[in-house]
């Protein structure tokens, strides 16, 4: 597909980085499967992809934890 955001390149399949934050907790989370821009680097997710890094998101905030790095494909199921 044409990239939205540069209106110049095409999506490829590849990975991308994703963090959240929220109220003092990081959640980073790498080699995200993803469409991406070859040209500007925008990522798009599909639908699996997105549910799975919310529900992450949901079960890795522990209290006393700020920060929390993971590999999308070793994340805990």
């Amino acid at each position: 597909m044409t990239c939205i955001i540069c209106h110049q390149g095409q999506t490829r399949p590849g990975t991308t980085t994703v963090t959240f934050s929220r109220d003092g907790f990081t959640l980073v989370v790498q080699n995200v499967p993803a469409d991406v821009c070859e040209n500007c680097g925008e990522a798009y997710l599909d639908a699996a992809a997105t549910e799975e890094l919310l529900r992450l998101a949901r079960d890795l905030r522990q209290p006393g934890t700020s920060v929390v790095v993971r590999d999308f494909s070793t994340a805990p199921a």
